[in-house]
Formats: structure tokens, C-alpha cells, sequence
């Protein structure tokens, strides 16, 4: 599949795009560079990857490499609690722009990516342990038609109601 190209016009013509004109306007933030990072097909790859082959949200797939980007982390790692929320949460927009433009839909239940540390007076908001600095969770994702594989949970289910109806069936 060809990258969803994503640019801030289309953004803004998001439903839930538009709520972040501020992130858009403010040149202190990294919008731009977010844009170009989510317009790369192989990360739009291993994030569709991040669901199917590892059940983790898609922003798992991509979120190290996204941390790791010099102008995104320097903006995350400022004190800016309010403005850095805002930032990502408008990534969160981003990420659902392009999985449902990819043919995927939400779910309605988050994935965690990180564990965030007690609050502390002088420093940013970031965790203490998990895959991600700067994110604590992300939406999930489904393909409309199911997905390939089961997760754990159902696998587990599906055992659990095999061996029922096995002991059913032995009386």
C-alpha cells in the first residue's frame, strides 16, 4: 500500500483536526516534523504491523523512532505540561487519520506505552518505564473485515470453553 500523505489542510478538515489549530499555529511546536515523520510508508507499515503481529496500538510500532527525533523529544522534554499534551494528543489525530484512510477503525480502548512518573515540581511530565518516554497509552485499531490472528485473551477463551464442553461431554 502506498503512505497516506497527511498535510495540515488536511488536518484541519479533520473533525477532531481542526480542535488543534493551535498546535498547527504555534511555531515553537513540531507539527511539521510530525507530518513528515507520519508520512513515511514503513512506519505507517510497522504501525498497521504494531497491531496485527504484536497486539499494541499502531503508535507503539513507531514510537521510539518518533521520541528520538531531535526536534520532537526537545519539545516533549521542555516544561510545557499544557502545550506538550496538546502536541500529542494531535499525533494521536494524526495516527487515526492515517489508519482509517489505511482501512482501519477504532476499537475504543487504549494500549498503554509507558508508565509516567509521580509528578515533580521543574521537571516535564515523562515515565519511568515501558516502551515510550513521553506517551502513557494510545487508541487501538481493527480491521473492519477482523483481524488475522486472535489475541491471547480470546485463545485463552477458547481453551477454557474447549475444555468445558470436553468435561461436558466425558459425564
Amino acid at each position: 500500500m502506498q503512505a497516506v500523505l497527511l498535510t495540515r489542510d488536511d488536518f484541519l478538515t479533520d473533525r477532531q483536526g481542526r480542535t488543534f489549530a493551535d498546535v498547527l499555529n504555534d511555531p515553537d511546536q513540531p507539527f511539521d516534523e510530525v507530518l513528515e515523520f507520519f508520512g513515511d510508508e514503513s512506519r505507517q507499515r510497522r504501525m498497521e504491523d504494531a497491531e496485527v503481529h504484536h497486539d499494541r496500538a499502531p503508535l507503539a510500532g513507531v514510537v521510539r523512532e518518533l521520541e528520538a527525533a531531535p526536534a520532537v523529544d526537545c519539545y516533549l522534554a521542555g516544561f510545557h505540561p499544557a502545550k506538550t499534551k496538546r502536541l500529542r494528543q494531535a499525533i494521536g489525530v494524526v495516527v487515526r487519520i492515517i489508519m482509517e484512510r489505511r482501512g482501519w477503525k477504532k476499537t475504543g480502548r487504549k494500549g498503554s506505552l509507558g508508565v509516567r512518573a509521580a509528578a515533580a515540581d521543574g521537571t516535564p511530565s515523562h515515565n519511568t518505564g515501558g516502551l515510550a518516554m513521553w506517551f502513557v497509552r494510545a487508541e487501538r485499531y481493527e480491521l473492519p473485515e477482523g483481524m488475522p490472528f486472535l489475541s491471547v485473551s480470546q485463545r485463552c477463551q477458547q481453551l477454557t470453553d474447549s475444555a468445558a464442553s470436553q468435561q461436558n461431554n466425558n459425564r
